[in-house]
């Protein structure tokens, strides 16, 4: 079995993908939208063959998500970037891009070489090895 994607609904569809794109080499499908139900979305593919769905609905509340709080269910996902310089030039380029960096690039307790940033709209990203 494997995770097969991820959905994150946005409130900036269009800023969203460019940001993955840009920064992820994420690409991006077809844009589906359901004009009765006012939804649109992308799938965002990765090398790896993971995919990341974001989607837009106006009636779907704001995210909770902040610099310093943590609210239970998913709470981050990981992006593998293949090495700790990897790590660290992308964190800087995100970083000089003016996206927040909540962790800076450091070993954790349990081994992983990572840095924490925050999406366009405040999701955890974990870059790591």
């Amino acid at each position: 079995m494997k995770i097969e994607h991820l959905a994150i609904y946005t409130h900036d569809l269009e800023k969203m993908k460019t940001f993955y794109e840009t920064y992820f080499a994420a690409k991006a499908g077809a844009k589906y939208h359901n004009p009765t139900k006012k939804f649109s979305s992308y799938f965002l593919s990765f090398e790896s063959g993971c995919r990341l769905e974001i989607m837009q609905k106006p009636t779907v509340q704001k995210n909770k998500n902040e610099r310093n709080q943590e609210y239970e269910g998913l709470i981050h996902f990981a992006i593998s970037v293949g090495s700790k310089e990897r790590v660290n030039s992308l964190t800087e380029q995100i970083r000089k891009a003016g996206y927040p960096i909540i962790g800076e690039p450091r070993t954790t307790g349990d081994g992983y070489y990572e840095s924490v940033i925050l999406d366009p709209e405040n999701n955890r990203i974990e870059i790591t090895i």
